[in-house]
């Protein structure tokens, strides 16, 4: 079943604008105080600096900011909410010289997040949820792009604290749920059933994979695990084993081995 054929969960639009604010307020926050070391230092993606990492955060936004620049398209087929998690992949060449190049032209990395934080704070308010965007994986909504946001804020505050011992870029806990959720229905949407449940506490519960349906009890196919654990499994950073060696995750029952099915994206 193609996941645009799935029911989608729905997102309070208010709530997911602020928590796109918040998030890269936290970011922002936390990378005005590294030093030029910390900043020349590595990350966990290639061969990509904590710089260049930070750049790429401003990314998240400055795309919502240039979609709304442009005249609003007409008869193009829209990327349902749930395709953008498998979408993603064939663009990373593309996006790995796009940060690059913004890294080399911009070498003040605290005025590229003001201006950034400038342009979307001014361009946002006045447009409305159902505006629809040219993103670069295909046309969106205002609403349903400001969601997958909330993805790239959080997946890559965890690389950056990963990155910088010691730094601890809070969640803002909108940002963290909604991040959670789509990762959790895009797993649902991949592997479509009911015989296995997924449990993200406090956030999401899913059930998917083929198989006898659970009606009532305990399900027989569980699997349990943190937000941060659960968003690092469906993004590579981490490895199903791990997980489960790690005590990061349980995982009871025939039908409760999601490693064939992770990670979701990159």
């Amino acid at each position: 079943m193609s996941p645009a054929k799935k029911r989608t969960r729905t997102y309070d639009p208010a709530k997911t604008r602020a928590a796109v604010l918040a998030q890269f307020g936290n970011v922002r926050e936390a990378v005005r105080g590294l030093t030029p070391e910390q900043l020349a230092g590595p990350t966990r993606l290639g061969d990509w600096t904590v710089r260049v990492l930070a750049g790429h955060l401003t990314m998240a936004l400055e795309a919502v900011s240039r979609g709304l620049d442009k005249d609003e398209p007409t008869g193009q087929p829209r990327l349902a909410l749930l395709d953008w998690p498998f979408a993603t992949a064939p663009r990373a060449d593309e996006v790995d010289d796009d940060v690059h190049a913004l890294a080399a032209a911009e070498p003040d990395l605290d005025a590229l997040c003001e201006r950034t934080l400038a342009r979307f704070t001014e361009r946002l308010p006045g447009a409305p949820d159902g505006r629809l965007l040219v993103t670069r994986v295909g046309v969106m909504t205002l609403a349903d792009y400001l969601v997958t946001r909330t993805v790239e804020l959080v997946v890559h505050t965890d690389d950056l604290n990963a990155a910088v011992p010691g730094l601890d870029v809070p969640y803002d806990r909108q940002a963290l749920a909604a991040c959670t959720r789509l990762l959790a229905d895009a797993l649902a949407a991949k592997a479509p059933g009911a015989s296995t449940e997924v449990r993200v506490p406090p956030y999401a519960v899913v059930q998917c994979v083929e198989g006898p349906r659970h009606t009532r009890g305990t399900p027989p196919n569980v699997v349990e695990t943190d937000p941060l654990t659960w968003i690092r499994l469906a993004t590579g950073r981490m490895e199903w084993k791990a997980a489960l060696d790690e005590a990061k995750a349980g995982a009871s029952g025939e039908r409760a081995d999601l490693g064939g099915l992770l990670p979701l994206m990159r």
